[in-house]
C-alpha cells in the first residue's frame, strides 16, 4: 500500500471550511499519490476505503455538474458499477447513496453503450431526453448531497488512519 500524509495544519483550515473542504483534503492526497489519476495500474495500490471515497468525490462531483447521463457518459460508470462501491458505501452506513446506486445500475447496465458514444456536444445534451428515467436519480442524489457529504466525513474522520497519515508540524 501507498502511503498517503495529509497535513494537521491543512486539516484544522479545511474543518473549519466545511465538509467539503475536509473530504477534499484526503481525496486530493490521495489522487496526488497515485499520480494525480486513478486508474487500473494504480488502484491496488489504495486501500478500499480511499478508493471509496475518490470514488465518492467522482459520483457527487458528476452528478452535481450533469447526472447520471454525465458520469456515464465521461466513463465512470464501469468505475462505480462494475466494483463494489454501493457495498462499500453501504458499509459506511450510507443506505440511501446504496439504494440511488443499486438502482441506477439496472439502467446503466440496459442503456451504458448509447451513453458512452462519441458524441457533438447536442448529441449529449440529446441524450438526457432519450434517457429520463435518470432524472428521478438526478434529483433524489442533489437533494441529498449535503446529508451523503456530511456522512462520508464522519466515516473519514472517525476512520482517519484508513485514509491517511496525518503529519503533526
Amino acid at each position: 500500500m501507498i502511503e498517503v500524509r495529509v497535513k494537521d495544519s491543512d486539516l484544522r483550515r479545511a474543518s473549519q471550511e466545511g465538509m467539503d473542504a475536509f473530504v477534499a483534503v484526503f481525496a486530493d492526497a490521495i489522487l496526488e499519490s497515485v499520480g494525480g489519476e486513478l486508474n487500473a495500474d494504480n488502484m491496488s495500490t489504495l486501500n478500499s476505503d480511499q478508493i471509496t471515497l475518490v470514488a465518492y468525490v467522482i459520483l457527487r462531483d458528476e452528478l452535481m455538474n450533469g447526472g447520471f447521463v454525465q458520469l456515464i457518459h465521461n466513463g465512470y460508470g464501469d468505475f462505480i458499477y462494475r466494483n463494489p462501491f454501493d457495498k462499500a458505501v453501504r458499509e459506511w452506513g450510507m443506505t440511501e447513496l446504496y439504494r440511488i446506486i443499486h438502482k441506477t445500475h439496472r439502467l446503466y447496465s440496459k442503456c451504458h453503450e448509447a451513453i458512452e458514444q462519441d458524441c457533438t456536444q447536442e448529441e449529449f445534451d440529446a441524450l438526457y431526453e432519450q434517457h429520463p428515467e435518470f432524472d428521478v436519480y438526478d434529483d433524489a442524489f442533489v437533494e441529498l448531497e449535503e446529508d451523503f457529504t456530511a456522512q462520508v466525513a464522519h466515516y473519514v474522520d472517525g476512520n482517519i488512519e484508513n485514509f491517511a497519515i496525518v503529519e503533526h508540524e
